[in-house]
């Protein structure tokens, strides 16, 4: 009996791979030969260059000829050189990846695979596993309780193969995510003010919020250097997530509940700011929100935005944004939550298990 020859490309989805890159040359280069390994056949790469000064850009232009080079004159953010790239490619699934990433060969099948089981998943969370220390998880997709505090799910954890299985998420950690392009389409893409951080946060909030669901699956493995374009704890991370945690808020935060909410939102954040500033010496948390509350007025047109979406989209779907919120925790183990967080940024750059 004679083999079987291979379906035509056209019965795959084309899927649009892009990366976001500002001087990450030395990181390229793991990030591209897994990539361009991968099993799925049917998948186009694009580097969105931020205006790298580095030779990011000559270097992949000679290297890796299929990659379709973006190049920026600025840095223009990670959530508006991803949205320019989206608006010029075509694939029928967009996936974002960080630049400090390498991938298994069926990472992308696996993503493809979770996506097609429904039409109303929209989003797709990899397992995401800390490069340094291969032993524990960096994300399995977004948590997020009702005060709007946003992490990593699993992060930190020991990496425990038996527990792996596809299961219902927030969303997913845009370091590693897919994207279905007609949720896309109908919600909009990610926020260009946000520039970067919680810019995947708010996009998931968005798609709960008009109907759209998230998978993870345990089979889309990819390997994170975490941090590696601007570094954890830096005074320019630590502001964006201050200023974009306000933005996240105000923006998507449905009215039947925001007043119930709004103490205990207040409470949580003036704890985390206190943590901050005091335990840590850190004022940039603060300064970041001061920052955030400084463009409330264009943040209220985009909720009201929002808003007109999900009357219009919720009227023949189910909407339920709060299935896959987490419980709240008590104010008082913020401290512990940032030691772990603490615990997770040094165990990463330690190689040993």
């Amino acid at each position: 009996m004679s083999a079987k020859s291979a379906p035509p490309l056209s019965v795959w989805p084309k899927a649009t791979v892009i990366i976001v890159n500002w001087n990450g040359r030395h990181f390229l280069d793991d990030c591209l030969r897994t990539l361009l390994a991968q099993t799925y056949p049917n998948f186009e790469v694009i580097l969105a260059d931020n205006g790298s000064r580095d030779g990011s850009v000559d270097h992949v232009r000679a290297i890796y000829p299929a990659v379709k080079v973006m190049a920026f004159a600025e840095n223009l953010g990670f959530a508006e050189g991803n949205n320019r790239a989206i608006l010029a490619s075509d694939g029928d699934y967009v996936i974002t990846l960080n630049n400090d990433t390498w991938v298994e060969p069926g990472w992308l099948a696996a993503l493809v695979a979770a996506a097609e089981t429904d039409p109303r998943v929209g989003m797709v969370a990899s397992k995401m596993i800390f490069a340094r220390n291969p032993t524990m998880v960096n994300s399995t997709g977004i948590c997020m309780d009702p005060v709007g505090i946003a992490w990593d799910r699993n992060g930190g954890d020991v990496d425990d193969p038996s527990q792996d299985q596809v299961e219902a998420v927030f969303g997913p950690c845009a370091g590693a995510a897919l994207y279905r392009r007609t949720m896309l389409d109908e919600i909009g893409l990610f926020d260009a003010d946000f520039f970067a951080y919680l810019e995947d946060v708010d996009l998931a909030w968005r798609a709960q919020l008009c109907g759209w669901g998230c998978l993870y699956t345990a089979q889309a493995r990819i390997f994170h250097i975490h941090s590696g374009t601007s570094k954890e704890g830096s005074i320019f991370k630590a502001r964006l997530l201050g200023r974009n945690k306000v933005w996240t808020i105000v923006k998507n935060y449905p009215n039947r509940l925001i007043w119930f909410y709004l103490p205990l939102i207040l409470i949580y954040d003036l704890a985390a700011v206190l943590y901050s500033g005091l335990g840590r010496r850190d004022f940039f948390a603060m300064t970041g929100r001061i920052q955030g509350l400084k463009k409330l007025p264009a943040m209220m047109r985009k909720r009201q935005a929002i808003r007109g979406l999900r009357r219009r989209l919720c009227k023949d779907r189910s909407c339920n944004w709060q299935a896959h919120l987490d419980p709240l925790i008590a104010p008082w183990r913020i401290p512990a939550r940032y030691r772990h967080l603490a615990f997770i940024d040094l165990a990463q750059h330690d190689p040993s298990p």
